[in-house]
């Protein structure tokens, strides 16, 4: 039998208005939450400290579950009506409820360990004798594929180059693509294959990287297309597929997500989710950004299918398309140069006129719009685009969103805010990926991944790991936006860090607004989805630099557990 605490008792069954991102009105309150969403015998009672993400009230003692919705949320003797002799009861007392975590732009099916070998090891040595073993069993002219590689965290302190994979490998094409997925590194038999020569021009929006007189193996953007089209390229089959979106939900379930977001997804994803789903394999909620060139965005303009079409669990969200290169593998287009390098100022992959006709195209075909734009260039290039085509806009925001949107300024955030944009920085980079921030410098970190200037200026930031660029743990990104400090201890733009609670509101209840399905999730509010995560301590209240530490131990998706320490 539950003990009753000392919680404040305020009732907000029903119609309670949801936690709204900063400025925007009630009329986005659900407006389904009747008796009807609370009538019948709970399926699950929780009890304890529940953080519902709703700002009217903040802490909860008590919850009901029924079917795939939050029945009633409020004091324990408030809801104790709605609990029967088989409603299962969860006492939760010693920990702490929160929304089911949001990730608003990630690439769950990007690795591809299936026909690639990971190259994540801690040494170049180890990563030649991986890509030797994985030879070994790739027939000729096939490609020898490594995935996961991060240029910074060998303890060489060196980035692979060709020559070290010419030691592993000299009659098997490689392509050791980068976890971030714009730079890959290549040996001769590769090169060779492509018909390059060392004058071979830079394609526009690529690089192939040279130095004295000769390539290092490294390219970057564009400049990996010419290898696509020579060799044979192993081929994920759609069992392979459908294994990974399991896989992958599962793994992100672990970490109390409940819904992510695949940020450049082609039909086979599309038909992987589906399979997973009809298989009951599915452990997230999928917002379906497909790529702005993919078959599958053909198709779906051809069927008059835009944004918002689906269900609750695989919804197709803004397209996607890239106008710059990567934060991480430091190719994104900025406005001054990057650290050391006086003549690199990183690499457009779109010209502006591109951008004009692929936002227009879109919105014609009801598509929000989603550009990958890192530098200040490149978002000022999307600004621009989006300004035009919402000059005659009537009716709703289509919020817009710009992808990373890494390195800003005073008059980007006014322009942000004053066209309803979204932005979707990366939550984790700071704390993972410290050793890249030296490129940039201490002053221009002040101004990027820049969660504290979009909360001032009234932005509804959203959550955005990145994967598999970037790591997608929840408490590691809500450390990482707290802290600003990278795995060694470093601070990176401290004048950008937040409060807990605000990283929290932006990896639930900003995460749904991203989406348009904040009336439905991102907080714990009655006739919302069940979503929720049961986490082994409050990060409100444990120091900040442990909140990496925080254990989930589990997450409800729709009232249904997948995942349970």
């Amino acid at each position: 039998r539950f003990a009753m605490s000392n919680f404040s008792r305020r009732r907000f069954l029903g119609g309670a208005l949801t936690a709204l991102p900063f400025g925007l009105t009630g009329s986005l309150v659900p407006k389904n939450l009747t008796a009807a969403n609370v009538a019948g015998q709970a399926d699950m009672l929780i009890v304890g400290k529940i953080l519902t993400m709703n700002s009217y009230t903040p802490v909860a003692e008590a919850m009901t579950i029924l079917g795939d919705r939050v029945q009633a949320i409020g004091s324990l003797e408030e809801v104790m009506p709605f609990v029967g002799a088989s409603t299962e009861r969860i006492d939760v007392r010693d920990h702490t409820v929160t929304p089911g975590f949001i990730d608003s732009h990630s690439h769950p099916l990007f690795a591809e360990e299936a026909v690639g070998v990971n190259v994540n090891l801690p040494r170049i040595e180890d990563v030649k004798q991986a890509l030797a073993r994985q030879a070994l069993k790739t027939p000729p002219g096939h490609w020898v594929r490594g995935v996961m590689y991060d240029d910074t965290k060998f303890t060489d302190e060196r980035a692979l180059n060709k020559d070290d994979i010419d030691d592993a490998v000299k009659n098997h094409p490689v392509f050791v693509a980068h976890r971030g997925g714009h730079t890959a590194v290549v040996n001769s038999k590769a090169i060779e294959m492509a018909g390059l020569t060392i004058d071979s021009p830079d394609p526009f929006g690529g690089r192939f990287f040279r130095e004295n007189g000769e390539f290092t193996g490294k390219v970057a953007e564009h400049a990996m297309d010419v290898f696509f089209k020579v060799g044979t390229w192993p081929i994920m089959d759609r069992n392979l597929r459908q294994e990974a979106a399991r896989i992958s939900s599962k793994n992100m379930a672990a970490t109390g997500l409940t819904s992510t977001t695949d940020a450049f997804g082609n039909k086979d994803d599309l038909i992987a989710y589906q399979d997973a789903r009809r298989n009951g394999e599915l452990s997230f909620r999928i917002s379906f950004m497909p790529g702005g060139n993919s078959k599958v965005y053909s198709g779906l303009k051809e069927a008059g299918i835009g944004s918002g079409f689906g269900d609750e669990m695989i919804r197709i969200g803004a397209v996607k398309f890239s106008a710059d290169g990567s934060a991480s593998e430091r190719t994104m287009s900025m406005s001054t140069p990057y650290k050391g390098k006086p003549h690199d100022f990183g690499i457009l992959t779109m010209t502006q006129e591109e951008i004009f006709e692929a936002v227009e195209d879109a919105v014609a075909h009801d598509f929000r719009v989603g550009i990958h734009a890192n530098g200040d260039i490149a978002i000022d290039m999307v600004l621009n685009a989006y300004e035009k085509v919402l000059k005659n806009h009537r009716g709703v925001n289509p919020r817009h969103r710009i992808e990373h949107c890494s390195l800003v300024n005073d008059e980007i955030l006014t322009r942000i805010k004053a066209a309803g944009v979204i932005p979707t920085p990366f939550y984790t980079y700071v704390y993972y990926h410290g050793n890249k921030w030296v490129d940039y410098g201490y002053d221009k970190m002040e101004n990027m991944f820049a969660h504290k200037s979009f909360l001032d200026a009234g932005i509804p930031v959203a959550p955005a790991s990145d994967y598999t660029p970037g790591p997608y743990e929840p408490m590691m990104a809500i450390q990482s936006m707290v802290t600003r400090k990278d795995v060694r201890g470093r601070e990176w733009g401290p004048s950008q860090k937040i409060s807990v609670s605000d990283a929290m509101r932006i990896c639930t209840i900003h995460g749904a607004y991203a989406s348009f399905e904040e009336n439905i999730k991102g907080s714990l509010v009655a006739g919302k989805l069940a979503d929720f995560v049961i986490l082994e301590k409050d990060p409100n209240e444990v120091n900040p630099d442990e909140i990496v530490n925080i254990k989930v131990l589990k997450t409800v998706l729709g009232g249904k557990t997948t995942f349970e320490s």
